[in-house]
């Protein structure tokens, strides 16, 4: 029965089932290149482990809430300035276009982290180890949510990496499953690779239990050397950074889409300019709750 049927199909209307039959011209055809785990492996730690430094001026526009809070807020965008080295201290200036007013200036160590905001006078301070989120998205903007994206960390040989492939109606990917160790293993992160140019196209990074954490898109790979042709795809692609970046924060319930405009890497930076310290006049509010679940205390710096 199921055989006859497809020949009553096929030799209906003429024998044609076909409604629309397109030619792609050979150049316009994508072509899926071919990698190893390993070969992957070895061109993502040369990325990450060749960056200590970057300083770059970029445009950033936040965007806060979503479709399941509710309400969804879209900001100006903003021109920054950012500084990062490893292992984990991040600088970034904001202003506001045309007239340069500061807006926000953010810093952290990797370990505690300051965001200044001069037009509210107010200097915030908290732990980076802290899970509290903001019941406002925007609140929950962090500097070391930016150097996470940008200073990426080394997959270490200890390391269990699953390889796979994933295809779409737009692009074919390789996929490097990173896991967490332990007694039941979890997935720790996930790194999308472009078949198109074998470039890094996404980053994911879980929690415990599955939580995804952070989703990083990056594309709009450049050369750094403006001397680099082109056409020349193994020079392009050794000596290339992604121009266009967005940072999806679902627990935080915030995405920031960053414009690289220009960037140096590893030029050597000074520790003072890591340094934010709290402007005279200024509000210190302590974002993260106190142990025994008090709202932290106010003070005003004379």
């Amino acid at each position: 029965m199921a055989v006859a049927t497809l020949a009553a199909i096929s030799s209906g209307c003429g024998g044609h089932i076909v409604t629309k039959h397109n030619e792609i011209p050979q150049v316009a055809r994508p072509v899926a290149q071919n990698a190893t785990r390993d070969e992957l492996l070895e061109k993502y730690n040369a990325m990450a482990t060749g960056t200590k430094t970057l300083n770059a001026t970029v445009e950033l526009k936040p965007t806060a809430g979503s479709a399941y809070s509710g309400v969804i807020d879209e900001y100006h965008e903003v021109k920054a300035f950012l500084l990062a080295a490893r292992p984990a201290q991040i600088r970034v200036i904001g202003q506001a276009p045309v007239i340069g007013t500061t807006v926000f200036d953010m810093a952290s160590d990797g370990e505690t982290f300051q965001v200044s905001i001069p037009s509210k006078h107010k200097f915030l301070v908290g732990s980076v180890a802290a899970e509290r989120t903001s019941s406002k998205p925007i609140e929950n903007l962090r500097p070391q949510h930016l150097l996470d994206a940008l200073l990426w960390p080394e997959i270490r040989k200890e390391e269990i990496v699953l390889f796979e492939e994933f295809n779409d109606e737009n692009a074919r990917y390789y996929v490097l499953t990173v896991l967490r160790g332990g007694y039941h293993p979890e997935i720790f992160r996930k790194i999308w690779f472009d078949r198109a140019d074998l470039q890094v196209a996404r980053m994911q990074n879980y929690g415990p239990k599955g939580t995804l954490v952070s989703d990083v898109r990056v594309s709009d790979w450049q050369p750094l050397d403006a001397n680099v042709s082109p056409t020349d795809a193994a020079a392009k692609s050794a000596n290339a950074f992604p121009r266009a970046l967005r940072i999806d924060r679902p627990r935080d319930d915030y995405q920031l889409n960053l414009q690289v405009a220009k960037i140096s890497l590893n030029e050597q930076i000074s520790v003072e300019r890591f340094t934010l310290e709290q402007p005279a006049g200024s509000e210190l509010m302590h974002v993260n709750e106190n142990v025994d679940g008090t709202q932290p205390a106010k003070e005003s710096r004379p």
